[in-house]
C-alpha cells in the first residue's frame, strides 16, 4: 500500500490520469483542499519559524521581510519548480509574477484601506527598492532574451543561479541592515511578549508545515492544468489568478492576522519581502529545475501590470511624508489587481475567437 501511494505521488503519468479521470467539480473541490493545506501548512511553519527566530531578538520588522517572507512564498516556490519539472513554464512564471500582483495589488491594497499603514523607512528605502529592482531585473533579463535570439525567449538555468545567489546576498545583506538598524527600529509592545514553545514543538511545526506545503503543491499544479485544459484557459492566466491567489493565502492571512492585533506594519515587511523572494526564490528556483520558456502574453501584459504596482508602490512611499500610506492608495493598487484580473479573461476571451 505504501509503495503504491509513493508510485501515485512520484509517477507524473499516474498523477495526470488520476486527474484526468475526476470531474470538473470534483477537480474544483481538491484545488479548494490544495489551497487549505498550502495554506495551513506555511501558518504552522511561520509560527515555528518566528519563534526560533524570536529566540534570537531580530526585529520583528525584519522578520516579517525575511524568515515570514519565507514561509508564506515556499507555496509559490514549490508550485514553480514542480510546475517546471512538469514541463508547465506558463504555470511557473505566472505563479511567482501573478503572486508579486496579487501580494502587492490585492493583499497590500485591502490592507490600506483596512488600517493605516505607516512607512517604516528604514526597511523600505532599503528593501524596498531590492523589492522594485529584483522584478526590474526580471524584466530586462526577459527583454534581453527575446531580443538576442530568433527562437522562443527562455529563462535559462544560469538565470535561476544567478537569482538563488542573490537571494543569498539579500538575506545576509537583510540581516546586517537588521543589526544596523536596532536603535531605529520601534521596540516590541509588552502585549505582543508571549511565552515561547519548545525547540521540539517549533521544528514539529516547520516540518509538518513543509510537508502539508509540499503534498498541497503537488497535486495542485497537475490539478489546475487541467482545469486550465477542459476550459481552454492558457496556463499562465489560471497560474497568475487562481493559483497564484490560492498560494498568496499565507500573506492574506498573515496581512489579516496583523490587522487584527493592532501591528499592520508587519504587513509592510512580509509584502515587500515576499515580492523579493517571488522573483530571486521562486522564480530563481523554478528557473534553475529547468529553463522557462517566456509567454508572448507576458511582454505586454503580466510584466507591464507587475511594474505599474511595484512602481505605484514605489511613488507611495517617496510622497508619503507624514508616515503612513493613505487611503486612496491602497483603492489604486487594488484598482489596478482588479483591471488586472478583469482584461485578462476579456483578452483570453477574445483570443479564442
Amino acid at each position: 500500500m505504501n509503495n503504491s501511494v509513493l508510485s501515485w505521488f512520484a509517477d507524473e503519468t499516474l498523477l495526470q490520469n488520476l486527474v484526468a479521470e475526476q470531474s470538473t467539480w470534483v477537480l474544483l473541490i481538491v484545488i479548494a483542499v490544495c489551497i487549505a493545506m498550502l495554506s495551513a501548512g506555511a501558518d504552522w511553519m511561520i509560527d515555528g519559524v518566528v519563534d526560533l527566530a524570536e529566540r534570537t531578538g531580530m526585529p520583528k520588522i525584519v522578520i516579517g521581510a525575511t524568515v515570514v517572507s519565507l514561509g508564506t512564498t515556499l507555496p509559490e516556490a514549490f508550485v514553480s519548480v514542480m510546475a517546471a519539472y512538469m514541463g508547465n513554464p506558463g504555470l511557473a512564471l505566472g505563479n511567482g509574477v501573478g503572486s508579486i500582483i496579487a501580494d502587492t495589488g490585492l493583499i497590500f491594497g485591502l490592507t490600506c484601506i483596512l488600517a493605516a499603514v505607516p512607512v517604516n523607512r528604514f526597511i523600505l528605502n532599503r528593501t524596498g527598492w531590492v523589492q522594485v529592482g529584483s522584478a526590474t531585473l526580471l524584466v530586462v533579463i526577459a527583454v534581453v532574451a527575446l531580443l538576442s535570439s530568433d527562437d522562443p525567449p527562455y529563462l535559462e538555468r544560469w538565470v535561476g543561479f544567478f537569482f538563488l545567489v542573490l537571494l543569498g546576498f539579500y538575506l545576509y545583506i537583510t540581516y546586517r541592515w537588521a543589526k544596523q538598524g536596532d536603535g531605529v527600529l520601534p521596540e516590541d509592545d509588552e502585549d505582543d511578549q508571549h511565552e515561547l514553545m519548545s525547540v521540539g514543538k517549533s521544528w514539529l511545526l516547520i516540518i509538518g508545515g513543509l510537508t502539508l506545503v509540499i503534498i498541497g503543491a503537488r497535486i495542485l499544479v497537475p490539478s489546475a492544468s487541467e482545469i486550465a485544459a477542459r476550459f481552454g484557459v492558457p496556463d499562465d492566466v489560471i497560474a497568475a489568478t487562481m493559483v497564484a491567489f490560492g498560494t498568496s493565502l499565507p500573506e492574506l492571512m498573515t496581512a489579516i492576522a496583523a490587522i487584527r492585533k493592532g501591528h499592520p506594519e508587519i504587513t509592510v515587511g512580509n509584502i515587500v519581502g515576499a515580492d523579493v523572494l517571488n522573483v530571486l526564490f521562486v522564480i530563481g528556483a523554478a528557473a534553475a529545475a529547468a529553463p522557462l520558456q517566456i509567454p508572448m502574453n507576458f511582454y505586454y501584459f503580466h510584466f507591464p501590470a507587475m511594474l505599474i504596482i511595484l512602481y505605484s508602490f514605489r511613488v507611495f512611499i517617496s510622497m508619503n511624508r507624514e508616515g503612513v500610506f493613505y487611503r486612496w492608495q491602497g483603492y489604486w493598487l487594488l484598482g489596478v489587481y482588479v483591471v488586472y484580473v478583469v482584461l485578462q479573461y476579456a483578452l483570453n476571451i477574445e483570443s479564442a475567437h
